[in-house]
């Protein structure tokens, strides 16, 4: 977006749209891995964990890692939001990246349960993961933010049609606001009732 561009715009918490597949990955992934763990498998159950492990650990350390570079880029050029922005509700965000998730979420599941017969506990290691990256993920924004002192905002309109991609190739800019905006602390973790006041 130009500098120069200012009208009003309808704005997402960036850290609330990394962090709102953290909560579905997770708790799939640990469902997953739990029955998982009761078949026993090609290769067996003791096989099965310590690679479903080492999976765990490999997805969550790509995804907290990956792009960090654009979030940096995009955080530093950052422009201040407008008195007339609209600053979507967490609640919003949240519910617009999981219903646009839905059927990806279950199909991850589906193939996390499905790939228990080959390797136990595995596949759903890999999706808890995936979700404990995002949380990482979350948790470095929210350090970002209390640094810069700001908290990060980018245009819904130009999130991915499923609500999620904030630092995708159709993001050209973040808006910021002070730390107090919103209803969501740094890192996109609810306010406490407290902050509110």
């Amino acid at each position: 977006m130009a500098r120069g561009d200012r009208r009003a715009q309808g704005l997402a918490r960036v850290a609330v749209v990394v962090r709102a597949g953290t909560a579905p990955m997770w708790w799939l992934g640990v469902v997953a891995a739990g029955v998982g763990v009761l078949v026993p498998g090609l290769t067996g159950r003791r096989i099965g964990v310590m690679a479903g492990a080492a999976l765990f650990i490999v997805a969550a350390a790509v995804v907290a890692l990956v792009r960090r570079k654009r979030y940096t880029a995009l955080a530093r050029a950052a422009t201040r939001a407008g008195r007339h922005d609209v600053l979507q509700d967490r609640a919003v965000t949240v519910r617009a990246w999981r219903r646009g998730h839905r059927w990806w979420l279950l199909l991850a599941f589906a193939a996390a349960l499905g790939s228990a017969f080959a390797l136990p506990a595995a596949g759903g290691m890999l999706l808890a993961g995936c979700g404990a990256g995002l949380r990482l993920k979350a948790a470095w924004l929210g350090r970002l933010e209390r640094t810069e002192d700001a908290l990060l905002w980018v245009r819904v309109d130009w999130l991915a049609g499923n609500g999620g991609r904030p630092a995708g190739k159709a993001v050209k800019a973040y808006r910021s606001t002070g730390i107090a905006a919103g209803d969501a602390a740094p890192g996109g973790a609810r306010r406490r009732a407290a902050a509110l006041v």
